[in-house]
């Protein structure tokens, strides 16, 4: 008899929530406000009443003052909802007010290639200390399946509340690309999976409201799987990509016309491209979490390990090819002036998560040169705790310098402006790792990827 009425509140909340949902008096908690959280606020901000929590109390501070501290988000945009519809706070305790929490924290991996779960892990202590009935968890942050049933459940239900009756769960991937102004966040197919039906049902509910279209799958563990296979697709692609140019390389074939060319076909082919190593917060780190997983199974997922090894490889075969480089034009990277172009690990961005520089860069400082750093979106970056500041035009990277090396293939270095100031410095030495320059520049220009012959 108390099992069923427990089964029967169970049901009553989670109705109530569908229906405040339905009548459009709802509140959002979206906690961890970074490249997935911030644009995702703003997004619901638009219909619903938002509380944006985060520990970083000067990204807090920044937004309180109106100003966005992600690229991807103007500060016009804070500055519309800002204290109408949108509140940011780093005090937990004004959570408790919200319908819905949808945790957008980090998941970066130990030193050791096992995944750091720790902010998932708080923000689950922090919901489960004011959670009650009729209210909602939903999991964005990338990592392996079986995340949601294994860790965030048990968290939660130290409430004293049973999951999927009186509290309800769902996982949702995020899918934000930073940089990327073609796919807005409404625009972007959603996919969600509750722990039951009923919880699936209500994710795609919430989500509908926001987003064009929402995809329900049938549980946490094939959503959680959902996020793995898209960006594993990228890793091991690239990595294909990377093998390639090394042996490219070796053969004196260009990598990139060789792809360029293959791209003509209709079918069958999706162009990837080499590059000095992948950054961000997925695509480097996914295939350790679907590996880490896949080993508590007994099975070791070698394609994976491996694309993975041959990404990481790339960060190592720069810093050959800057070898290479200086030792035909009589250096050895000792002693040697390098200047580095490009620190965010993609193009137009600020962002230097798992940014292939960082590796490079400290590699390069503990073989003995003298670097200087210049990047159009990024002030600073830090390599081994230290920051180091960056140069805030081309012009003094590139004077008097003995290598100049491109790593991020941002617009401003593909421009005619740049071209024409590497024409007037000459560096003795270039080293293109994103096929910038498709003329030699430089007195030698060694192209990863290339002929590397000049």
């Amino acid at each position: 008899m108390k099992s069923s009425s427990i089964e029967s509140n169970g049901r009553d909340s989670l109705e109530q929530l569908k229906t405040k949902l339905q009548q459009g008096d709802t509140i959002i908690g979206i906690i961890g406000l970074g490249y997935v959280g911030l644009p995702l606020a703003v997004e619901f901000a638009k219909k619903f009443k938002v509380i944006g929590f985060d520990v970083d109390r000067h990204a807090i501070s920044t937004l309180d003052s109106g100003r966005s501290h992600i690229l991807d988000v103007p500060d016009k945009d804070i500055a519309d909802i800002l204290n109408i519809s949108f509140f940011p706070t780093y005090e937990p305790e004004k959570l408790s007010e919200c319908d819905f929490f949808i945790i957008c924290v980090p998941t970066p991996l130990r030193r050791d290639k096992i995944p750091d779960l720790s902010y998932i892990v708080s923000s689950c202590r922090t919901i489960s200390s004011i959670l009650r009935n009729e209210q909602f968890v939903i999991l964005e942050s990338t990592t392996y399946p079986g995340t949601t049933e294994e860790v965030v459940i048990p968290l939660l239900e130290e409430s004293g509340l049973k999951a999927g009756k009186e509290f309800g769960v769902a996982y949702s991937p995020e899918r934000i690309d930073p940089g990327n102004k073609d796919h807005p966040v409404r625009e972007v197919p959603k996919v969600v999976g509750g722990i039951n039906k009923e919880c699936g049902i209500i994710a795609e509910s919430l989500y509908e409201t926001i987003i064009e279209s929402v995809i329900r799958v049938s549980d946490t563990k094939t959503a959680e799987s959902v996020k793995m296979v898209e960006n594993i697709f990228r890793n091991v692609n690239i990595a294909l990509a990377n093998e390639m140019a090394l042996i490219f390389e070796r053969m004196g074939i260009n990598t990139w016309e060789v792809i360029d060319a293959a791209s003509t076909k209709p079918y069958g082919f999706m162009p990837f491209y080499p590059g000095p190593g992948i950054g961000g917060h997925c695509i480097p780190l996914d295939p350790y979490y679907m590996s880490y997983k896949a080993k508590k199974y007994g099975l070791i997922p070698r394609f994976i390990e491996n694309s993975g090894e041959i990404n990481e490889f790339m960060q190592m075969h720069v810093v050959n090819l800057v070898e290479q480089g200086l030792n035909k034009s009589g250096r050895t990277i000792r002693g040697s002036k390098i200047s580095i172009f490009g620190l965010a690990y993609k193009k137009n961005i600020n962002d230097t998560r798992e940014s292939p520089s960082i590796p490079i860069i400290a590699e390069l400082l503990r073989t003995g040169a003298e670097l200087q750093l210049h990047d159009p979106f990024v002030r600073s970056i830090d390599i081994n705790s230290t920051m180091i500041t960056a140069n805030k035009s081309m012009q003094e990277p590139l004077s008097g310098t003995d290598c100049a090396l491109f790593l991020t293939d941002h617009d401003l270095y593909r421009s005619q402006e740049s071209l024409d100031m590497m024409k007037k410095f000459n560096p003795p030495v270039v080293i293109d790792c994103k096929n910038i320059f498709r003329e030699n520049v430089g007195r030698i220009y060694i192209g990863l990827g290339k002929a590397n012959n000049k």
